[in-house]
Order: structure tokens, then sequence, then C-alpha cells
């Protein structure tokens, strides 16, 4: 069965920080593909699309963008469970929010998550907030065989927000993404005032 990461996220727009992270948990777990799921922000996909061309086990998925109405990880992961054993690609942060997610025990079951903590931030995997999410998900501890698996990644100091500000600004994109996401920008006038 292969074995799949799934890395959902707004990608607004996607950028180098998002594909080397990819790149580096692809090779670290030695995942057969990562599905990038874009959240519903139809702009985003083609830009995700062409970031993702040019690696061999990086691929786009629109199911989020398809469905009707809110969008639930465990929808997603209901939905994609035949593509393979799935891992769950989320940040620290995000992993101390799961409870707060529909169905976190579900989502806990359907895939192995994969927690990369904030570079600098101070994500402690003992502390009762994380040990708490694992109790309530009834998962084992991180470093178990079947636990979560705690990765600390190489990050670049790329931000959306400024990357955003920089297209709206017309300031240069290079560097930060791929020059085809930069172009698809530019051509579509993403992020500049209507």
């Amino acid at each position: 069965m292969p074995t799949v990461g799934i890395f959902g996220g707004s990608f607004n727009p996607i950028h180098f920080g998002h594909l080397l992270l990819a790149d580096e948990l692809c090779e670290a777990l030695r995942l057969d593909r990562v599905l990038f799921v874009p959240a519903a922000v139809p702009p985003h996909k083609p830009a995700a699309e062409l970031a993702s061309a040019e690696h061999p086990r990086f691929a786009v998925s629109d199911i989020e963008l398809r469905r009707q109405g809110p969008s639930y990880t465990v929808d997603t992961l209901v939905a994609l469970k035949d593509e393979g054993a799935l891992h769950l690609l989320i940040g620290s942060d995000t992993f101390l929010d799961l409870l707060s997610w529909r169905e976190p025990r579900r989502v806990g079951r359907l895939a192995r998550l994969v927690v990369v903590p904030r570079t600098g931030g101070d994500f402690d995997p003992e502390a009762p907030a994380a040990q708490k999410v694992l109790h309530e998900l009834g998962l084992p501890p991180f470093g178990d065989v079947a636990g979560p698996v705690l990765y600390h990644a190489a990050s670049l100091p790329i931000s959306g927000s400024d990357l955003r500000r920089r297209a709206r600004e017309g300031r240069s994109l290079a560097y930060r993404m791929p020059e085809s996401v930069a172009a698809y920008i530019r051509e579509h006038r993403l992020y500049h005032a209507s």
C-alpha cells in the first residue's frame, strides 16, 4: 500500500517554504506521494498545480474545491482513504487545536499525524496541552512506533502575507516561489485591489 502525505492549507500563495517542507517530509518519511489539498480558494489550485508539477511525487487534489458547504479534514481523509496509508502533515499549532475540529478522534484513526513544530517555536510534546490532545484522540505518545511523528523540518523565512503584499505592490516574487507561480499571479493579477 502506498504511503501518502496529505498537505492541506490555503497555499495563499504556494511558495518554496511549502515545497521544501513537503520534499523534506517526503524523503524523511519515505512517502510515495505528497498530495497538496488546497482549501476552497479556487484561484489558488492552478498555482499549486504549477508549483508541484516539477516534483515526481507531488500532486494536487481539488477535493475540497469540489465539495459543497464547509470542508472538514475528516471528510477529506474519508474521501482519500483508498489512496493509501495516509499521513496528515500539520504544524504544531494546528496539532494543539485538533480537539476543536470535527471528529478529531476519527481524524487520528484515518491518518497518522505528522507534526512539524514552527522554527523557533516552543512546542513541547511532553507539555500538558500536547498530552491532552494525544489522550483525547486515543493516540500513543510521540516516539512510539504507532504514535504521531514529530519532525523538526528546515524552514525558509517566507510568509504568505509578505508575498501577497509584494504582489499587490508589484514587487519581485523571485527566489520565493517557482517562476511559473509568480507568472500566474502576475497574469491573473492575484492579490491586487479590485
